[in-house]
This record gives C-alpha cells, structure tokens and sequence, in this order.
C-alpha cells in the first residue's frame, strides 16, 4: 500500500473470502444507526449538556421528552446549550424579508444553476408520479384507488460542515411535485444553516416560506408534535447525523418518515475498461462525506494498483481530502473478487445506497443487480450526477436497507385511499361470499350488513 493510504484495506476474497466477509460485515454494522459513530466532540458536549455519557439514543430520547412536555422552551433550550445560539420565538424563523434578500445577493448565475436543477427535478418526479388508476368493473359499480398528496411536510437539512442546497431541492421539489401545499424546512443556526445566503437564497427561489433556524434531534420533535411557533407536519424528510436519524425512527408512528438515513456508501463494480483517475474520483467523491464508505469491487487485479496510485494523487491536491483520507482508512476498501458473479453477488448482499457500474455494459450487468438504492451506468456517469442535477432524489436507502426501501420520490407524497362503490346487483354479485366468511369468523353485524340489503332481513 502507498504511503498516503497506509489503512486503507485491500482484500482479496479470491485468496482470504473469510477475512474480505468479516470486514464487509462489519461495516455494514458500523455503518448503521446501531453503529454509535459519533465523533469525539459530539461525545463531549453530551456529557457537558446532559451531565453525564449518554448513549446517542438515550440523547435522543432525552430531548424529544422535553420537547412533548414543554415544547417551545425546550427547543429554544437545546439550541442554545447543542448549537451554541441563543434564539428567540422571532429569530427562530427566518423572515420572509431575509429570505428576499438572500436571494437579491445572490449570484445570478447560481440562481440559474437553481432554476435548471428544479426543472430537470420537477420534470423526472411529475413523469413517475402516480396518478388515480382506472375504475375496475369486473363487479357491478365502480372501484379504484385515488392519490392526494399530504397536507403539511417537514423538511430536515444539514447544516454543519457545509450549506447543502442539493438536499433542499432533492427533498423540496419532489414534494412540490406531489403537490404538497405546505413545507416547513429546518436547518441548523450554523454560518452553513440558518444563516447561509445561498442556502436561503435557494429556499427562495424554490418558493419555500417557512424555514426555521433549528436542527438535530430537537427540529424533529418539534416538526412531529408541534411547539409554538411550529405546527406539527404529516411526514419528515432529509437526511442528518446519527441523531436525527434517530429522532426520525423514535417519531416514526406520530408522522411518517423517508428513512433512518446513515453515512453515505458507493460500491463501484469496474472492469478493465474502466479509468483508474475516474474510480478515483467517485471513491473520494462519496468519503469527503466523512464518514463515507467506499468499496471498489472488480476482478482486474491490476486496476486495484492503478486506482491507488490516482488515490495517492488526487488526495493530496482536494481541499477536503484529509478528511476523504480519514473515510477511505476507516470505511473504504478496494476488493478483488473472482468474476463478474462475484461482484454482483457480493453487492447485491451489500444493497448499497450508490451502485456505479464502470463496465463495458453496465446495463447488462444491471439486470442482475436487484438492490441497490440508486445505479449510475456507465464511465461517464458520476454519482454526483444524481447527487446534484439528473431528477432522481439523492436521499436514498444506506445501511444495506436497499434490500427493501427506495429513493425518495414525488409518490412518497401521497396518500392512496380505495374507493368502493357498488350498486345493487354489483353488491348481489358478491353478497354470498361475503356472508360465507363473515359467519367462518363469527361476525355477525358484517353479514347482517350485507343481508339487510340484499335479502331485507339481518337473520
């Protein structure tokens, strides 16, 4: 290994798949909410504000208690003693005049670069968007399932170590899309938050109105159950740190949550065909997160030794790339499998948020990949692809829970409902079988509703 990435694992599953397994397993778990990856400092003002070393999901339980039983205060608390910023009722919100001018300082060629990013959003998530299906009449009357989106959502973004005007538009515009009428955005008071010119300036141009200095655990449960100020919202979005994610699963039942979101990870399946500087690239592109787990699987031994080297380079000349160092030692690994099988079938069991395929026919391969939270085909297509301006949201499944989830999209918006309406003969057609089960499960007012109709008797 070269002398920038002394850490960095490199695991052979052709030679040692026990250790290669271990290592994947592992990361995986620590990768998760379960993980506990919390950074030093996040440990230590734990302590000062609770008193003592908390866990982070006793934290969180902590604060939201305080947030349902004295709302208001209770925010404007933890601000002060998680955030460091001392707020009032007033500047708790931002007003729409700072909003306005945010926008009016804003570079116009950033506030075009807004404008096409949410056309191409709002273009892909209108063209998937469900729509009422159409009625069945295979019994007498109408049936079909109709989609209304949600009243009221709440829109979590980060805050901390950059202003993140991507995840405002990825979380904002598929809602809009749905048609959602009212959305509430919180973002921590941090110089990359609440008071970020380019971030407000975005919110204004998206038409967002409502948009709140608060973050962490404590911006959850005031968007689940409602301070003054706030009111509660239907369903909460957007990615955070371990604590919000945490907050998100704890409120999970009072609202509807997108996901229990953890650090960012990409697998990268390469062939020979693939540029070593470009795997490079993505690799540092998804642990510049930090942390962020990046693996490349491939079964060219020799592009494991190119892609080192473009490692080593590239490092050294980004900005962010001590921290890229730090992810790539601690969560990244570049694996040699046997072939092609191997690769997909390590990933699928993997079921990573970012799958790029950098293959001489990544959509062939595709077709076996069944789990994976977003797939980027091709040489020339980055993640950041998606990350920032194709029209698939970047909010996605981690944690391996691609098995399951999906990427946030418009239809998470909305709410299906059946509806039902028979006539006369449509209800005799069916009345028989209805009765039949309802007597196998000793309910007799069902049967008895039936029977009123169609036979003029409850006996």
């Amino acid at each position: 290994m070269n002398a920038v990435l002394p850490s960095m694992k490199r695991l052979d599953l052709v030679r040692n798949p026990g250790e290669g397994e271990a290592f994947l397993e592992n990361l995986r778990r620590s990768l998760s909410p379960r993980g506990d990856i919390v950074s030093p400092k996040g440990r230590e003002l734990t302590e000062k504000v609770f008193g003592e070393a908390l866990a982070p999901v006793a934290v969180v339980d902590r604060i939201l208690g305080e947030i349902r039983e004295t709302g208001l205060a209770a925010l404007l608390k933890f601000t002060e003693q998680l955030d460091g910023k001392s707020l009032t009722p007033e500047s708790m919100r931002v007003s729409p005049s700072e909003l306005q001018a945010a926008a009016e300082k804003a570079d116009p060629e950033y506030l075009a670069t807004i404008d096409r990013i949410r056309a191409n959003v709002l273009a892909f998530q209108r063209s998937i968007l469900h729509t009422d299906s159409q009625p069945l009449t295979t019994i007498d009357g109408k049936i079909w399932l109709r989609y209304r989106p949600l009243r009221r959502i709440g829109v979590c973004i980060p805050g901390g170590a950059a202003a993140y005007p991507s995840s405002l538009i990825m979380t904002v515009v598929p809602a809009q899309a749905a048609g959602v009428k009212e959305i509430a955005v919180v973002v921590p008071p941090t110089p990359f938050g609440g008071y970020n010119d380019d971030l407000l300036a975005a919110c204004h141009r998206l038409g967002v109105t409502e948009v709140y200095r608060v973050g962490g655990a404590q911006a959850v449960g005031a968007l689940a159950y409602g301070v003054e100020g706030i009111a509660p919202v239907d369903k909460i979005v957007g990615p955070g740190n371990l604590f919000v994610a945490l907050a998100k699963k704890a409120v999970y039942g009072q609202v509807d949550i997108d996901s229990i979101a953890g650090p960012s990870e990409v697998i990268l399946i390469a062939d020979s065909t693939a540029r070593p500087e470009f795997i490079a690239a993505d690799l540092i592109s998804q642990a510049e997160h930090s942390p962020g787990s990046s693996l490349l699987v491939t079964w060219d031994e020799g592009l494991i030794e190119r892609v080192a080297e473009a490692l080593d380079d590239q490092l050294g000349r980004l900005s962010r790339g001590d921290l890229a160092r730090d992810s790539l030692e601690r969560f990244g690994a570049l694996v040699r499998v046997a072939d092609a099988d191997a690769a997909v079938a390590l990933t699928n069991r993997m079921a990573p948020e970012h799958l790029h395929i950098s293959t001489v026919e990544p959509e062939k391969l595709a077709e076996r990949l069944t789990d994976a939270g977003a797939i980027f085909l091709g040489h020339h297509t980055p993640v950041a692809a998606g990350d920032y301006a194709a029209g698939p949201s970047h909010v996605l499944p981690t944690g391996g829970t691609a098995r399951w989830a999906s990427g946030l999209t418009a239809n998470h918006f909305l709410r299906s409902t059946s509806m039902i309406g028979l006539t006369e003969t449509g209800l005799g057609q069916i009345a028989g079988d209805i009765t039949r089960l309802a007597e196998i499960e000793g309910l007799t007012a069902h049967k008895a509703s039936v029977t009123v109709r169609t036979e003029g008797s409850i006996d």
